[in-house]
């Protein structure tokens, strides 16, 4: 049993499904070290002929992910550092995107900037009604770059628009529901859990083969993705060194 404050990443493999979860006692935000190695539980878990499929979840009730660490975000001096710091939400994108294995995301409370692009990256990405969503990047002087593929992917030009041009506003689960963010939204979170022992049941009568064949064509056209999301890393690491974002950093962290 881990302590409360202790931050985590771990994998467990049972009946041919890998349960990797996170923690970190921030709501769930992800410094670099938690991101990194979330990144390699899921490599690892792709390349594991022992998994059928993986199931992608944070700790505790309340919040799934609030996305970047804010201390890390102060910390930052300079854009390779910066650069180097949003690099990790790429690699743990391109992570879920290169796994031939299906990935079920469990979002079971809040979302907030990376932790949507987590959520969207997830190719069954399934929620309770307590998991409404919010990109709050421009609210400190960048934006949704990194993560901005992969939610537009899901929910479409429009719906990301509206995300990402309004940092205060939270969506409901059921808003993300019908864009396309969230497959289904239960009532509860043992509802969630509920669904998913039933589909992953379902899941692990499936062929392997197949479900990897599956994978590939819902990820066609992302190819470029390893150049794509490193551009967008660069152009968040030099917008969180303006004055702006410094100042809002500043503001949040003092409040």
């Amino acid at each position: 049993m881990k302590g409360s404050n202790e931050a985590y990443v771990t994998q467990v493999v049972k009946n041919r499904i890998a349960t990797i979860e996170f923690f970190h006692p921030a709501h769930n935000s992800l410094p670099s070290d938690l991101l990194q190695r979330l990144s390699e539980e899921i490599t690892l878990a792709g390349k594991n002929d022992q998994v059928h499929f993986i199931i992608l979840r944070s700790g505790g009730n309340r919040t799934f992910c609030a996305g970047a660490s804010f201390n890390e975000l102060a910390a930052i001096q300079d854009q390779k550092s910066g650069k180097k710091f949003f690099s990790g939400f790429a690699k743990v994108i391109n992570a879920i995107r290169n796994c031939e294995k299906i990935v079920i995301g469990r979002i079971q409370g809040k979302a907030v900037g990376g932790g949507v692009g987590l959520a969207a990256a997830c190719d069954y990405p399934l929620a309770s009604k307590f998991a409404s969503i919010r990109l709050s990047e421009l609210a400190i002087g960048i934006g949704p770059f990194v993560i901005g593929p992969v939610v537009e992917r899901k929910v479409g030009l429009a719906a990301f628009s509206q995300l990402a041009l309004n940092p205060s506003e939270w969506q409901t689960a059921g808003w993300a529901k019908d864009r396309g963010l969230f497959f289904e939204s239960f009532d509860s979170n043992e509802q969630l859990d509920d669904y998913i022992k039933y589909y992953s049941d379902k899941l692990l009568n499936y062929s392997p083969l197949a479900l990897a064949e599956m994978k590939k064509i819902l990820w066609e056209g992302t190819n470029h993705w390893d150049e794509l999301l490193d551009n967008r890393a660069a152009l968040s690491g030099r917008l969180i060194l303006s004055h702006h974002a410094r100042k809002a950093i500043n503001s949040f962290l003092s409040a």
